[in-house]
């Protein structure tokens, strides 16, 4: 999922050019988009897309966002959203393992009330100090966590943390992927609120790549191309990778287990992340299946 579109919940009249277009995943949101006054209507309006063939046959990653679990939002979202072709539900402001454990139990509800047989995993979103030193214990909190991403403007904003600090953001960054990896679920980009500025949307995307990162946040359809550039492999990293995955089942039919590609010498984290670079180039059509 190299990119990730915002979808407001309350503005049905997108989703069609939503599911149409070139984002990986599409996150429908019922939090920070959507009036009061419109909550209900917007949880509706996604029950019914989550709902339809459209959706089914999008071939997109469908998530909702829902509101905080301490609103009184929450558990109407949850039952309102949670149907069959939904892959995660993005819980915002997680800070505690009870939270954490609270929303799996809701998803859990709701799937049984609704007939959902694939189980919905949770998204969690850290856009607090506290949330961010727990990460690690978060994201093992319950085995339906699938992943962590950052929230910098509610995380930086009240500690008067400038938003656009290359040093910063990159702190925040190599903290929530340290604690997605300790717990072995994902980590994903925060979103980049000035759409006009494509260099530094890039160069954020380019510094979560490096990080290893999953994607980056999309609040524009601009911004999905730009995603969706800095996390396609290049030419060179797919050759490579190739020439990894031929060179460890060489390695393994014989019995040979130190061995070197490319001047490097690889073990088991190199192979892993060159076979999942082969598997994604070939989703993405850069190589025969």
């Amino acid at each position: 999922m190299r990119s990730k579109l915002f979808v407001p919940g309350s503005r049905p009249e997108l989703f069609p050019k939503a599911l149409a277009g070139e984002a990986d995943g599409l996150s429908f949101d019922l939090e920070d988009s959507v009036s009061e006054s419109r909550k209900d209507e917007a949880r509706q309006e996604l029950g019914r897309l989550l709902a339809s063939d459209a959706a089914a046959g999008s071939g997109k990653v469908l998530i909702a966002r829902v509101n905080a679990q301490d609103t009184p939002h929450f558990h109407a979202d949850v039952q309102a959203v949670v149907r069959p072709g939904l892959q995660l539900l993005n819980v915002p402001k997680v800070d505690s393992v009870e939270q954490v454990v609270a929303a799996a139990d809701a998803v859990i509800r709701a799937e049984r009330a609704n007939g959902v047989a694939e189980p919905v995993r949770l998204l969690l979103n850290i856009e607090s100090p506290r949330g961010l030193r727990v990460a690690a214990e978060l994201a093992a909190a319950h085995e339906r966590v699938a992943g962590l991403q950052l929230g910098l403007g509610d995380l930086f904003e009240p500690l008067n943390i400038a938003r656009r600090d290359p040093e910063a953001v990159r702190l925040a960054m190599f903290q929530l992927r340290l604690a997605a990896g300790e717990a072995g679920v994902f980590a994903y980009d925060s979103a980049f609120a000035d759409i006009k500025d494509q260099d530094g949307y890039l160069a954020e995307a380019a510094m979560a790549r490096r990080l290893g990162f999953l994607g980056k946040s999309c609040i524009h359809p601009s911004q999905v191309a730009l995603a969706n550039q800095a996390f396609r492999p290049s030419d060179e990293e797919i050759a490579h990778a190739r020439r990894v995955v031929e060179a460890a089942a060489d390695a393994r039919a014989r019995g040979v287990g130190a061995y070197v590609v490319d001047g490097k010498m690889i073990d088991g984290p190199f192979v892993r992340r060159a076979e999942a670079v082969v598997a994604l180039a070939r989703r993405l059509g850069l190589l025969a299946q």
